[in-house]
């Protein structure tokens, strides 16, 4: 019974967005607009995304552009020849852009790949932390496009509106990220003053007119790519410490330190330029997270909101060379499990400072790709049906289709004769097959559970069944 009640709650959450969800410490507040909760409908359909992290940092081989952080934390650490002094470390740093020159960069060649991996929409890093912008802003001249950078004399230097016309010419939903914090701008980090943390470096109380300048500079850059870039589907922003009272900063004492960037006003503008824009604030409660973005994590359970697991295919968002990519047969249970909890899965591939994907990655989006071809249609478009998983089994649903995959072990050679689906309730005369294969199964039901016989021509697993589809027709 609790199962059930939790199952409708979820519906409830799910297909009205009625009224604010919540599980644990996470709140989520449904949109009201009518064209922005269309697009986060369609957005829950398509499941499966690409999301790059690409800036100068690639040259270093480092944790994006984190190291500029002087927080001391052994994953931001700083390393190289520079390390033992922040400033000359920063001054480093800055001049990649004088070095920083892709000439391998092919945007058609990242779509098509995308798009034959069955994946329907991109998340760009148009600008991280530390300021630097893949995208022709007008605010700053810390910019791919600046003369500074060698790359800027090439006819596709402008990276961001040739990647988003790229994708969007195969048919994939574009989404931009940006960085709130821009650790460049004088605005944010002061140059008078040396950075403590993450944070300003200076007390906004004391100087608002800086912050109020550091907000104007934040919306027109944001302007610029809701006006500027073609159709977006997602402003995905990132930085949450840039908020509303946010954590306290250790030099300003024990109280929270507002650094309001004026949503309001910036969705409003970027729904006014593009309708219906997803606005995904991470990490900030309120209107303007449409949907919660958990980080390399996948839940242990259905979460009642929309959500997007973002999950390195390697170890690191950025490119590192000989990084360790995740196995296809890992990255094809992640989407099933992720998908069966009601979730999409955003797969970060880091592009390297020529412009260009390590092979191994295009190798696996071609596996998975080919597992898409015959499966897809357990995945896009599917809702989640209790139990969500059992085992090694995993449940969606569509229609009058329930999908049961069967998520294959390394060194599994054969399925087993039976497969017992325990707490699935399906109407009576039901008929059962697998995706390939044109027979209907036997199947018996006993006690509530629906024990399906696999005849002996389709229990051989071939190497590339990383898991296998079973349709249940109502």
């Amino acid at each position: 019974m609790r199962v059930k009640l939790f199952f409708i709650v979820i519906a409830i959450s799910f297909f009205c967005n009625s009224s604010i969800a919540q599980e644990g410490d996470q709140k989520y507040y449904p949109p009201t607009d009518s064209l922005v909760k269309a697009k986060l409908e369609w957005w829950q359909g398509i499941k499966f995304g690409l999301l790059m992290h690409w800036g100068t940092y690639s040259q270093w081989g480092i944790v994006e552009s984190w190291s500029l952080c002087p927080e001391d934390e052994g994953w931001c650490e700083r390393r190289g020849s520079y390390s033992k002094n922040y400033f000359e470390y920063k001054k480093a740093y800055e001049d990649l852009i004088k070095t920083f020159n892709p000439v391998g960069f092919d945007p058609t060649k990242w779509a098509k790949a995308a798009k034959d991996a069955g994946m329907k929409y991109v998340v760009f890093t148009t600008k991280h932390h530390d300021g630097f912008c893949m995208f022709d802003t007008k605010q700053t001249d810390y910019k791919i496009t600046d003369p500074t950078c060698p790359f800027s004399s090439n006819p596709k230097s402008n990276v961001a509106k040739e990647i988003f016309n790229a994708f969007r010419n195969e048919g994939l939903g574009i989404g931009a990220y940006f960085s709130k914090p821009d650790w460049h701008c004088p605005d944010y980090w002061d140059p008078y003053f040396p950075p403590f943390d993450r944070n300003p470096n200076y007390d906004l109380k004391k100087y608002p007119e800086k912050w109020n300048r550091y907000k104007d500079f934040t919306f027109n850059q944001i302007k610029e790519l809701m006006a500027d870039y073609g159709k977006v589907d997602i402003l995905w922003l990132d930085g949450g410490w840039v908020q509303p009272m946010t954590k306290t900063s250790p030099r300003w004492g024990k109280n929270p330190v507002d650094q309001d960037i004026d949503m309001p006003k910036i969705a409003m503008m970027a729904r006014g330029l593009q309708p219906g824009l997803i606005v995904v604030d991470r990490a900030v409660e309120g209107n303007y997270q449409n949907y919660l973005t958990p980080e390399q994590q996948l839940p242990d359970k259905l979460l009642p909101y929309p959500w997007e697991t973002c999950m390195t295919m390697a170890t690191s968002w950025s490119y590192v060379l000989n990084d360790n990519y995740k196995p296809t047969r890992e990255l094809i249970h992640l989407l099933c499990k992720i998908v069966s909890r009601g979730g999409n899965f955003l797969l970060n591939i880091a592009p390297g400072p020529n412009g260009d994907f390590d092979q191994i990655a295009y190798d696996r989006l071609k596996e998975i790709g080919s597992w898409m071809k015959v499966n897809g249609e357990a995945i896009y478009g599917t809702k989640p049906i209790s139990p969500y998983q059992s085992g090694s089994l995993v449940f969606t649903a569509k229609g009058q289709n329930i999908y049961v995959i069967y998520l294959v072990n390394e060194g599994e050679k054969f399925l087993p004769e039976k497969i017992a689906l325990k707490g699935l309730s399906v109407p009576k005369g039901s008929k059962i097959s697998i995706f390939g294969a044109s027979k209907v199964l036997r199947y018996t039901i006993k006690d509530n559970v629906i024990e399906v016989e696999i005849p002996s021509i389709y229990r051989s697993i071939k190497q590339c069944d990383y898991a296998i589809t079973f349709k249940i027709l109502k």
